[in-house]
């Protein structure tokens, strides 16, 4: 059984950590670990149909983001990496100048300190050159900056189909194979 982190933040896109979360839930042999900040929480009720405890129902364990004691937030406890999805600016920085002020910036932290993969699904445009270079910092202490950036090799016919297809890609990121994934085949 292999332990993943999921984030879900405030930044709008809150349907990628749910979808991630979907994908996870279809995998035997992943164990999730769900944290979201209060603003993630207030996106979701705003952006989908989905209510709260239906989020949670999709992860093995609901952390608090308060919560600096839950499991995750020591190196001990093995983790396969962690996505944050959608990952906000605030979030990017607290994680960028290891300011753990929460559980989710706590989590992220520790992965890149115990050199595990994190993927940061950074939601936000236009980009002014204080976000760039935040997510430049986060990028050289190791972590994998992966805007939601819809791929249309694949001819998505819907965008529940660009959302699944920038999910799988970020996951797979984390060593965990998205079954059913299209992939550039050449032209």
């Amino acid at each position: 059984m292999r332990r993943v982190v999921v984030a879900i933040t405030g930044a709008s896109g809150s349907i990628f950590g749910i979808r991630a979360l979907e994908l996870f839930a279809s995998m035997a042999d992943i164990e999730t670990h769900l944290v979201m900040s209060g603003p993630a929480k207030t996106t979701i009720a705003v952006e989908t149909q989905w209510a709260l405890s239906e989020v949670e129902g999709l992860a093995d364990h609901v952390h608090g983001a308060r919560d600096i004691a839950a499991p995750i937030s020591s190196g001990s406890f093995r983790t396969a990496g962690m996505l944050v999805a959608p990952c906000s600016i605030k979030s990017l920085s607290a994680i960028a100048n290891s300011f753990s002020a929460d559980l989710i910036s706590r989590a992220a932290d520790v992965t890149l300190k115990e050199r595990r993969p994190l993927v940061l699904m950074v939601r936000e445009t236009p980009l002014h050159v204080g976000h760039l270079r935040l997510m430049q910092q986060a990028a050289e202490t190791g972590a994998i900056i992966f805007p939601p950036v819809p791929a249309f090799y694949n001819n998505p016919r819907s965008l529940d189909e660009v959302v699944t297809h920038s999910v799988g890609r970020a996951i797979e990121h984390l060593g965990v194979d998205v079954a059913g994934l299209d992939r550039w085949q050449g032209g």
